[in-house]
């Protein structure tokens, strides 16, 4: 029997914003997801924790609070240090354009802006923890 793909989604830092994360985990859990919300306030440590304990196969990661640059490397970091790297680290919110590369350099594998629609997020998740599955 298959497995649903597990997908963590955190609100980590100081942001407490969390109505696009909450229509994000819907559209995931709408898409046939398994989803764990985090809730507001994480620290990037519980959210590398739960992405850990929970087994995930993916971690989308909403800031809306500017802290991107520092919330994502962290969180990245972290993952790595528990040797959960092959996590899938995706993220969205108000993130500058300039920025998303960057973030991508350090891991994230996609960011999604303001104005994505969830058939664009569901999908692109769903190829792409496809491919990761097809090459493990």
């Amino acid at each position: 029997m298959e497995r649903r793909y597990r997908v963590v989604v955190a609100k980590p830092g100081l942001d407490g914003h969390d109505r696009g994360a909450k229509v994000i985990a819907r559209a995931l859990r709408d898409a046939g997801f398994e989803v764990i919300y985090t809730g507001l306030h994480q620290t990037p440590e519980q959210v590398a924790e739960t992405v850990v304990q929970e087994d995930a196969d993916a971690v989308g990661l909403s800031l809306l609070s500017g802290a991107h640059m520092t919330l994502f490397p962290k969180v990245i970091e972290l993952l790595q240090n528990k040797g959960a790297d092959d996590v899938l680290v995706f993220g969205g919110g108000i993130i500058p354009d300039a920025d998303i590369p960057k973030l991508k350099e350090i891991g994230a594998a996609e960011i999604f802006t303001p104005g994505s629609s969830m058939s664009s997020i569901t999908e692109w998740l769903q190829k792409a923890l496809d491919e990761r599955h097809a090459n493990n």
